[in-house]
Order: structure tokens, then sequence, then C-alpha cells
């Protein structure tokens, strides 16, 4: 549109490019034209939302559609912690799709997440209606990995004002498709909406608002702290729905299931290691060496020169 308009001789986009180029309107649109950069050399274009947005929005709504579909069929604690293993599948996905660097440690923390997957549907003997609630966390969890893997081979890393853009524009998304789906759904009668007064707006309106907060801190905290710390909030989050399962549900935290849990928290916190913990740690156990020799040499330095002192202490009481 902005191209159009600089081309077309017309006194009326004559009047857009003046309000354009204002002081006041260029502070704004500047930086707005830097941020559409972000997708790219033509900026945001119709082929760019569709190709480099929309597969976001999909899989975005996705994760979130599984998720909830999980927490009515297995308590949130199986799904909180179940949900840890999306970073193993990212893991998995950076190093088969963006090559990324191979670590041992990582291979054995997905293992692990494995294993926990397999020990956590083990925990409630098989039964249909958790093995359900398991496939659609690992589904979400799955869509997620995806999600972030996606982002870094088209997009890369976001600045804030980028973040805040591509965000945007998934609500854009959102409205503009995601909502015709309820709307097909009735009118061809697979789904029937109640009286608008027996939905619980109260509820809603509170999960709209913690939803867009975990949004928004997620998304901007990684700008301004360390993405570990980010994920630390996963890890954080098992305990705390252990406790309300416990007061609130008829959840049984047997052996397996406690192993589960404790087995896909050790494979997490194993793939928050950065890639150079290794040298990180020889660096560590050198100076701990060579710490300890020093204190040895000088604490030999110290028996050496005790005798001779006393000797020579002793010798002039000798000779006389």
């Amino acid at each position: 549109m902005f191209a159009a308009s600089v081309k077309d001789p017309s006194p009326v986009p004559s009047i857009h490019i003046r309000q354009l180029t204002t002081p006041y309107n260029s502070s704004f649109w500047g930086p707005a034209l830097e941020c559409c950069r972000f997708f790219g050399d033509n900026g945001l274009t119709l082929k760019v939302f569709f190709t480099k947005a929309a597969p976001f929005g999909v899989l975005w709504t996705l994760t979130n559609y599984l998720y909830l579909h999980a927490i009515k069929k297995i308590n949130t604690t199986d799904v909180s912690v179940l949900f840890c293993c999306n970073k193993a599948f990212v893991f998995l996905l950076s190093w088969i799709v963006l090559r990324d660097r191979f670590m041992g440690v990582r291979i054995v923390a997905a293992i692990l997440a494995i294993a926990g997957i397999v020990m956590m549907t083990y925990a409630d003997g098989f039964h249909s209606h958790s093995v359900i609630g398991i496939a659609l966390v690992v589904g979400s969890a799955s869509m997620s990995a995806l999600y972030k893997v996606l982002f870094k081979l088209l997009l890369g890393s976001a600045k804030f004002g980028e973040a805040a853009l591509f965000l945007s524009i998934l609500g854009v998304f959102n409205i503009l498709f995601i909502t015709c789906i309820p709307v097909i759904l009735y009118f061809t009668r697979v789904e029937y909406w109640n009286s608008f007064d027996d939905i619980p707006w109260g509820n809603l309106c509170g999960f709209s608002i913690l939803l867009l907060t975990f949004n928004i801190v997620l998304n901007f905290g990684i700008a301004v702290t360390y993405p570990t710390l980010m994920s630390l909030g996963i890890v954080l989050s098992v305990p705390v729905n252990a406790v309300v399962d416990h007061y609130t549900s008829q959840i049984v935290f047997n052996g397996v299931r406690v192993i589960a849990i404790i087995i896909i928290g050790l494979g997490f916190l194993l793939l928050l290691l950065p890639e150079e913990w290794d040298v990180w740690l020889i660096k560590l156990l050198t100076r701990l060496k060579v710490r300890k020799k020093e204190e040895t040499a000088e604490s030999s330095g110290d028996l050496g020169t005790g005798p001779q002192s006393r000797s020579r202490r002793a010798r002039p009481s000798f000779a006389r």
C-alpha cells in the first residue's frame, strides 16, 4: 500500500506521504517499518503473512488446544510434568533441522524424557483415559517444539519491537481465521451453543488474562533476563500443581509416578546446561587441582621450615 502511494501521483497519496514525513509520524512509522524488516527485505506482505506468520498461528493454537484437552483427561501435575518434555523435542528437532551441535548429555536428557513418558503411562495402568491424555500432552509439547524450531529457522531471533509485532500479527490471524472455526461448526450442526448467560464469563476472562500475562512474560522476559531462568518456571510449576492436586483431586503419588516425575525433571535440568558446560567443568576442576597443589606445597613448606627453625634455635645453646 505504501509503495503504491509513492508511485501514484494523485494528490491524496501525496498528503499521506507528507503526514508520514512529519516529525510526529516519523517517530512512529520509522521503528514500525524497521520492525517489519524482521520478516524480510520486502517487509510484511500478504505472502509473508501466509507463509511466515500463519503457520505459527496454527501451531500455537494446536499447542493450547491439545493442552486444554489433556487437562480434561488427566490431572494438572502429570500435564505440567509431561509438557517439560518439549525441551527434549526442541533439542532433537534442532539437531536434525538446524544442525545444532551434538551433545551427549542432551541425548541422555532426551532418553530420560522418553523413559519418563513411558513410566507416567505405566503409573495409571495403561488405561485408555490416561493414555489419551498423555498423548494429547505429548502432542502439545511437540507442537510447541516445532513452533520454536521453525521460528529459529525462518525468522531467527526477535528484538522487543519485532516480538511485539509478531505477536500482534498472530492475534490478527487468530481473529480472522481461528474464530471462524466455531462458527462453521455451529452452522454445520457439529456443535451447539448454549445460552450466553450459561457461559462462565468470570472464569473465561480470568483465564484470558492469565494466558495473556503468560505470553507477555514468556516472549518479552527472554529479552530482559536469561532464557534459562525463564525455563525454570516450567519446572517450578510441577511442585505447585502437585500441592494443588493433592488437596483438590484424588491423585495417587505412587512410586512409579514419583520416579517418572524425577526422571523428567532431571532430563529437563540437563537440557538447561549450556553448550560449553564441559569446558567450564574442566576449567573448574583444573583450578581446584592447582589450588590443592598450592595448599599442599604451602603446608609442606611450613612443615619443612619448622624443624630448621628449631635446630637454629638449639645450635647456640649446644655451642655453649
